[in-house]
């Protein structure tokens, strides 16, 4: 019997082994890719582990970002011994075949009647360009993904149990995905909505169960916010009002949707209204689910937290200004967005009797199949490109072989003990010569552009190929300092300030 139930899994096994093996095909060039977030990450995991102190690569406490990751990073190296940028591919493609993993089990228990689906899915799933371009980075959004899978799970079992052991783990699930990414928030609305909507729960048990979540599956997330707030006086780092309006992110959302769908650029003209036919379809199907009392199952939990998830990046960035609404942001409702959409089609089909169900069912599988094929092209196109250049980012070959960073290799010494070092990509300069600098002020901030200027001896390292609109430009610099270039290669320059 015990051997039955793993042979029942065991095409979801090779459907992991399959996503392991895609992720280590995209990494195999440059190694997992590298970004800012990515470095940061990094640097504070090493710092964990050597001196278990949360410390960035710029020497100042990890507030930007929340604490589980570089964690989960900093344990790893410990075992390992192995640097978290060196081991990235091995823990992406480990975390994406575990995100496929449990999403196949997870889909044997709600669809049980169509094997067809689940293999349909999982093909999807595995051939995303999104999740593989997430799982190609080394980002929070690689465990964030996975946590929000092991949620719906330990949600259903909640469900089927209503026991107060049961909730726990529900919550401890949602508190620790709150302190691998600030969204995680979201699986607690997405937790508190469902225990409102449970109609097997009577109102005493029901306010209890709310209570207990809610105090359970926030309290890490307490912990790391009164920690940064009493470590540099701001809970989640300096945050800016958003520039974006409304009307612009629900663009810039269905634009990721028709990406996701594959329907091509002509698709974006209609952006805002995919996006709002999507949220308000399923926010329809879950207020009809509840009039009907068929609220406790796999598929609600799922568009539950869909619904919540889209809303709140959606509501976040019109109200806080951060990057512009982009697949790696919404990423983490991909999976449940798929079943969302299309877990209705083997209910219907199960439901006619006639021969026309055959006719039906070729269709769908066809479209899902089409589908895919769209999806398998994209793939293959963004595979070329990363054998010929690396995973886009720090550690593509535009920086592997830059002649700047070849030359800030070799002359690291002409820098003196004590004397600041500026730069426009603090986090380039850690990377590849291991020196600690400060990242040139943001224009918004004046208070931080007036401190900057007031500087009288400082290095400024510039990199030609970047270009930030947020901070302030080498020609601002130039009308406020006095600098004179000690040193300079192809796509960089490095200047002194010595105004004493």
């Amino acid at each position: 019997m015990r051997f039955n139930i793993y042979l029942k899994h065991l095409d979801t096994l090779i459907a992991a082994i399959v996503g392991f093996y895609a992720v280590h095909l995209f990494t195999k060039y440059s190694g997992v890719g590298i970004s800012p977030d990515s470095i940061m990450y990094a640097s504070t995991a090493t710092n964990i582990q050597a001196h278990g102190s949360l410390i960035t690569f710029n020497e100042t406490p990890l507030v930007f970002f929340p604490v589980f990751y570089p964690f989960f990073l900093g344990v790893i190296q410990f075992i390992s011994r192995i640097d978290p940028i060196t081991a990235g591919p091995v823990i992406n493609a480990c975390l994406f075949a575990s995100v496929i993993f449990v999403s196949g089990w997870m889909l044997s228990k709600f669809i049980a009647h169509s094997n067809i689906y689940k293999w349909l899915i999982l093909i999807a799933i595995i051939l995303s360009p999104a999740l593989l371009e997430i799982y190609s980075f080394l980002w929070s959004e690689t465990l964030f993904i996975l946590e929000v899978m092991l949620f719906i799970l330990a949600y259903h079992h909640y469900l089927q149990k209503h026991t107060t052991k049961a909730l726990v783990l529900v919550a401890l699930v949602a508190a620790i995905s709150c302190i691998t990414r600030y969204a995680g928030i979201t699986l607690i609305a997405t937790g508190g909505l469902l225990l409102l909507l449970d109609n097997k729960l009577t109102i005493p048990v029901k306010i209890k169960h709310i209570c207990l979540f809610s105090l359970t599956s926030s309290s890490l997330l307490i912990s790391n916010l009164v920690f940064n707030r009493l470590t540099v006086g701001l809970s989640t780092g300096t945050r800016e009002p958003s520039i974006t309006p409304l009307n612009e992110n629900l663009y810039y959302t269905g634009t990721v949707f028709n990406d996701w769908g594959a329907l091509g650029n002509f698709a974006d003209h209609y952006a805002i209204p995919v996006t709002a036919i999507i949220i308000l379809a399923l926010i329809a199907l879950l207020v009809w689910k509840v009039y009907k009392g068929k609220i406790n199952s796999y598929e609600n939990v799922v568009i539950a937290f869909t619904i919540v998830y889209g809303l709140f990046i959606i509501l976040l960035a019109t109200f806080s200004r951060f990057e512009r609404i982009n697949s790696r942001l919404l990423s983490p409702m991909f999976i449940p967005l798929l079943i969302s959409c299309t877990s209705w089609v083997p209910d219907i089909l199960a439901i006619i009797k006639n021969k026309s169900r055959y006719v039906l069912a070729g269709m769908a599988i066809v479209l899902m199949l089409a589908f895919e094929y769209s999806t398998l092209k994209i793939d293959l196109d963004r595979y070329d490109d990363e054998m010929d250049y690396g995973v886009p980012g720090y550690s593509d070959d535009s920086w592997n072989k830059s002649e700047f960073i070849k030359y800030l290799k070799a002359h690291k010494t002409m820098f003196k003990p004590g004397i600041p070092i500026y730069t426009d990509a603090n986090e380039a300069v850690y990377l590849f010569t291991g020196m600690p600098s400060e990242l040139i002020p943001h224009k918004f901030f004046q208070k931080d552009v007036n401190k900057f200027y007031s500087k009288k001896r400082f290095y400024l390292i510039w990199f030609d190929n970047l270009y930030n609109k947020e901070l302030i430009s080498l020609q601002d610099i130039t009308t406020h300092k006095k600098l004179v270039k000690i040193g300079e290669a192809k796509q960089g320059e490095i200047y002194l300030c010595d105004e004493k």
